[in-house]
């Protein structure tokens, strides 16, 4: 891939992100901060639809012009548009839980009828065949991601940096793994995730918005699923490098529907909110979770492939500081009155 394409992808991303802000701006789309919010600056929304736009285009480039297979970008474009198109009519206007959720299932089950559903699992140094349903726990998996990014989206910068990190670390290991057809995918999301960041990083001037958050968590899902066809071991290493992310929601929600708590309503106790309020900023947590990825995370995914680390092992070793860290940081914990 030339460098200069991944140049493009950048500057139109960044410029389409500054063309929604002076949108969000005209048309009053504003999240005006209040108890539930991580923020203290009323501050335009939707700015994640730059992403989309650059992503979807660009892999509409790439199936014209043969540089993926039309099985993927077909599973790809299908999903990551329903998603995106759900969370942009949701970002202008409310819509029900349950709808939202059908939507997302239905895309769920349209990325893995073109993915070719969920690859054998490589666990203890056996490969297990699960059949269908495999598949089931492949559509919860990648509603999960999606739901979860969108949860971790909360603070400055922290959502786009996490996406560009696994992406670059995940083609940091296609390369040294060999795996070199895999890399255009998160190459290409990656920069178009840093076109935004120019405006999201800390101070944010514009948020991701639903649609941006959703559309990156299913398809940072879809991208683990179709590694794991290359290789099973591929799979651990995008849990590996997702940790930070995987820990705070699941735990959260999981102490949340444990109190009997309406999961689905906005809420300020994942541990990175707490972690924001402690410190009165955004941008020392951000830094903070750059700096678990690069020289935590990325290790220990790095050991699955060249060290053929089991990968139940690696994620145990990976997740256990983590949610040590969580539970220091008081996920999932009742907000005080």
């Amino acid at each position: 891939m030339q460098s200069w394409f991944l140049i493009i992808v950048l500057m139109l991303s960044a410029t389409l992100t500054a063309y929604l802000r002076r949108y969000a701006l005209s048309r009053s789309l504003i999240d005006v901060p209040n108890a539930r919010s991580s923020h203290s600056v009323p501050t335009p929304r939707g700015g994640g639809v730059a992403i989309v736009v650059c992503f979807l285009g660009m892999l509409i480039l790439a199936l014209l012009n043969g540089w993926i297979g039309i099985s993927s970008g077909v599973g790809f474009l299908g999903a990551g548009s329903l998603v995106a198109v759900i969370g942009f009519m949701d970002d202008h206007g409310h819509i029900a839980a349950r709808w939202r959720l059908l939507g997302h299932f239905a895309a769920a089950v349209w990325a893995l009828s073109w993915l070719g559903g969920v690859a054998p699992i490589h666990l203890l140094g056996f490969t297990i065949e699960t059949g269908w349903f495999s598949c089931v726990i492949g559509a919860f998996y990648l509603v999960w991601m999606l739901n979860l990014y969108n949860f971790m989206d909360g603070i400055d910068g922290l959502a786009a940096t996490e996406a560009i990190f696994c992406c670059l670390g995940a083609c940091l290991i296609y390369w040294l793994g060999g795996f070199d057809d895999l890399i255009w995918g998160p190459l290409v999301l990656s920069m178009a995730v840093l076109g935004f960041l120019v405006w999201n990083f800390p101070p944010a001037r514009i948020f991701m918005g639903d649609a941006g958050s959703g559309f990156l968590g299913i398809t940072l899902g879809m991208l683990s699923l179709q590694a794991a066809w290359s290789d099973p071991r591929l799979i651990w290493v995008w849990l590996v490098l997702l940790g930070v992310f995987i820990v705070d929601a699941t735990l959260t929600l999981f102490r949340r529907l444990v109190r009997g708590e309406k999961v689905y309503e906005a809420h300020r106790s994942h541990a990175y909110q707490f972690a924001s309020r402690k410190y009165g900023q955004h941008l020392p947590v951000t830094l903070s979770v750059i700096l678990i990825n690069v020289l935590w995370l990325l290790p220990i995914a790095f050991c699955v492939i060249r060290f053929n680390v089991d990968g139940l092992l690696a994620l145990t070793v990976a997740y256990t500081p983590l949610i040590l860290l969580a539970f220091r940081f008081n996920a999932g914990e009742a907000e005080a009155v």
